[in-house]
């Protein structure tokens, strides 16, 4: 059974972006740390952990007694030494003895399809400590505005129909979640944003044609100066199990 929707690897998504600037992860952590119970002998477990930075900096916000354990497709050079890396998540979950506190799955759950989705939220159910909460972040479908144009926005469009299904199927199959959301203001300079978008840096950009992404990068430069303003607007789904 597939796992993921895209084959293909992200490997800029937390590199050189907001994501993985200071600001931002001290915001997502401080958002982490007060809608959960974290304490310093707490255990994290993050699916779609990317490079790992942002339960590397809980390690060292919290001064946690364990390595956070992070789980992502790709491996990469420049992982934080401060987690312990996983690749199999279903490996991972059939093996593990430990009990968490967090299991964070952040801008990863829309790669999944739902079968995979259901099976992967039934066993991390099973591996949650009393208090303990899976913490869902994923794209604001009804709120993002991204500087994307034409076939690529198309895109990026269906893809945002795509994530708020899989929310919503999330939200039926857990009646009793709790909702929130996670906003921040990005401002990033146009060559470096042109970057970004080079790079592929999203996953609704991996299939597009070269020459989209060509055409995409010259309207984004007629039509911006200098800097580039959007919101990163999140919908957060909290499943709690005291």
């Amino acid at each position: 059974m597939q796992k993921y929707k895209k084959i293909k690897k992200l490997k800029t998504w937390d590199k050189k972006t907001w994501i993985s600037s200071k600001k931002y992860i001290n915001k997502i952590n401080k958002f982490i740390i007060k809608n959960s119970q974290l304490n310093q002998t707490s255990r994290i477990l993050d699916i779609g952990c990317g490079r790992g930075k942002i339960i590397g900096q809980l390690k060292s916000d919290l001064k946690l007694n364990f390595k956070p354990f992070g789980i992502d497709k790709v491996k990469h050079k420049d992982l934080d030494k401060r987690i312990i890396f996983k690749r199999n998540i279903e490996k991972f979950l059939k093996k593990n003895s430990i009990y968490f506190d967090l299991i964070l799955i952040k801008q990863t759950i829309h790669l999944f399809e739902r079968t995979f989705i259901k099976r992967l939220l039934y066993k991390s159910i099973k591996l949650l400590n009393k208090n303990g909460i899976i913490l869902i972040m994923n794209i604001n479908s009804d709120n993002y505005k991204i500087p994307l144009f034409k076939k690529i926005k198309l895109a990026f469009e269906k893809s945002l129909i795509n994530n708020k299904k899989k929310l919503k199927y999330i939200i039926s199959l857990y009646p009793n979640a709790v909702v929130k959301k996670f906003s921040y203001n990005v401002k990033v300079n146009k060559k470096e944003y042109l970057k970004w978008i080079d790079n592929r840096f999203m996953s609704c950009l991996l299939d597009s044609k070269k020459t989209d992404i060509k055409k995409n990068m010259v309207e984004i430069n007629k039509k911006f100066k200098n800097n580039i303003y959007f919101k990163d607007n999140l919908f957060c789904i909290i499943l709690k199990f005291s």
